[in-house]
């Protein structure tokens, strides 16, 4: 009988040799949060009534043979930030609560349920998705399961704890400040940022749910304990099985884990230079060989996207708040310090500031190509400049601070290293490289060329296949 902590493709494999039912997987799982829900709160919404109907429906179709979906029973929890027949997202806006249940499934949930998975239940973000931990006046604070006094991550944290708790085997996040990446990279588990554009954002909210617009930097993306199973989601949301895994002996790996403008604990460091060894043992060839673009360039005009994106679909009281602004600000920005300053200097952004910071990510984007085109198959990078924090819930994105081997520094800064991939609208694979030596997870991210998501599950795979990839937390 499958495990919580088997493979999504073990429990497929149990289910079609009928060694357990659908509703008997789901059950386990449900069974699993209920045990542990008052520790983590990482799912706030079931709607197990459809769930149970919809796993008798795949047990008495496998009965009768008849041919079933890529998914078919298995259990999965979605993000609060996409809508799900009979659980509509609030993305922890009071203002979305109450909503009617019978809303359409976001394009990306409607893909997981053609597959025959089993939707159960939501998971917990920020407010809005707008901040790098779970929690908001509706359902509260979300634990990370290696310390419950830490943040999982966010805003796609609830889906993460979720995974390393072995409450569900898959999920769907999204990412446009590192929200995929974040709650990865703090609980041990994996993530895929795609390309811009590749996925659909239809059902996603922000937007308010009837206001939606498809928007620069957002994605949406699959997230799951293990490369394969990652793989495995990531086929059935983009409808194709894409190309067969082939050899990573010979590629070329680009290391970039230095830059002036990026400050970096040396745990992290440490962990990126683990996953850089892990590869060289594979056959491949690392350089220290970092982008055409610096921090420094990356940031103003990723930031004053961002801003404008985030502006454009958040509540009037919300985007107001941001409205204060000065010199010191503009000065903070241009030097890529402080995110928070970029989001005040939003409300004043004009339409020829967001047209300037388009032609520079451009600019941007054509060096970057030029970088890949000299044989870097992927630059390997860390995530988040520090490991899983805790609880910080004072004051605002822009007042807060983050502790980096003994110094402080804004709170901006966690924008810092996933900003590359964002900006520049590349796809970023998230996986674990070890733990601290407190015991929490640290992991590293993979970039690679537009559209070059394959090749990523590839070397991905190779780091785990080296480092034992996820570790579950000792709950």
């Amino acid at each position: 009988m499958s495990g919580i902590y088997a493979t999504a493709r073990q429990m497929l494999s149990d289910l079609s040799a009928k060694k357990i039912s659908a509703r008997e997987l789901l059950d386990l799982h449900v069974a699993r949060n209920d045990a542990l829900h008052g520790k983590l709160n990482a799912v706030i919404e079931k709607d197990l009534d459809h769930a149970r109907a919809a796993a008798k429906s795949i047990d008495d179709a496998r009965v009768h043979g008849a041919q079933l979906g890529a998914l078919a029973g298995l259990p999965m929890t979605i993000k609060d930030g996409f809508d799900v027949f009979g659980m509509p997202a609030t993305s922890g806006a009071r203002g979305f609560y109450g909503r009617k249940k019978g809303c359409q499934d976001a394009d990306v949930v409607a893909a997981a349920r053609k597959a025959e998975a089993i939707i159960w239940g939501k998971t917990n973000v920020p407010y809005m998705l707008g901040d790098i931990q779970s929690y908001n006046e509706i359902y509260g604070t979300t634990n990370n399961p290696y310390d419950l006094t830490k943040t999982p991550g966010g805003s796609s944290g609830g889906a993460a704890a979720a995974l390393a708790a072995g409450i569900t085997p898959l999920e769907i996040g999204s990412d446009i400040g590192g929200s995929l990446r974040h709650p990865a990279n703090f609980c041990g588990v994996v993530s895929l940022k795609p390309t811009w554009g590749v996925l659909p954002l239809k059902g996603h909210i922000p937007p308010a749910p009837d206001a939606f617009v498809e928007t620069d930097l957002g994605v949406v993306g699959p997230m799951a304990r293990n490369v394969g199973d990652l793989r495995l989601l990531w086929n059935v949301l983009r409808g194709s099985d894409g190309a067969a895994e082939r050899p990573v002996k010979g590629a070329r790996i680009a290391v970039w884990d230095q830059d002036d403008a990026f400050p970096l604990a040396e745990e992290v460091q440490s962990a990126v230079r683990r996953a850089a060894s892990a590869l060289s043992r594979q056959g491949m060839t690392i350089s220290n060989a970092k982008p055409p673009v610096s921090g420094a360039e990356l940031m103003p005009p990723y930031m004053q996207t961002l801003a404008a994106v985030l502006g454009s679909g958040l509540p009037d009281d919300v985007y107001n708040a941001f409205a204060a602004t000065n010199a010191q600000d503009r000065e903070t920005v241009a030097r890529g310090e402080d995110g928070g300053a970029a989001f005040r200097l939003s409300s004043t952004a004009s339409y020829r500031d967001i047209l300037r910071a388009g032609v520079t990510r451009q600019q941007q984007k054509d060096k970057i190509n030029a970088f890949f085109d000299e044989g870097h198959e992927a630059i390997l990078m860390p995530v988040t400049p520090i490991t899983a924090f805790a609880h910080n819930q004072q004051g605002s994105f822009a007042s807060r601070s983050i502790t980096l081997d003994g110094k402080t520094l804004p709170y901006g800064n966690l924008l810092n290293w996933i900003s590359l991939a964002t900006s520049l609208h590349l796809p970023a694979l998230a996986v674990p490289a070890g733990r601290t030596a407190d015991g929490m997870p640290v992991g590293v991210q993979l970039v690679g060329r537009a559209n070059g998501e394959d090749r990523l599950f590839d070397l991905a795979a190779a780091i785990e296949r080296e480092l034992g990839g996820f570790e579950a937390p000792p709950l």
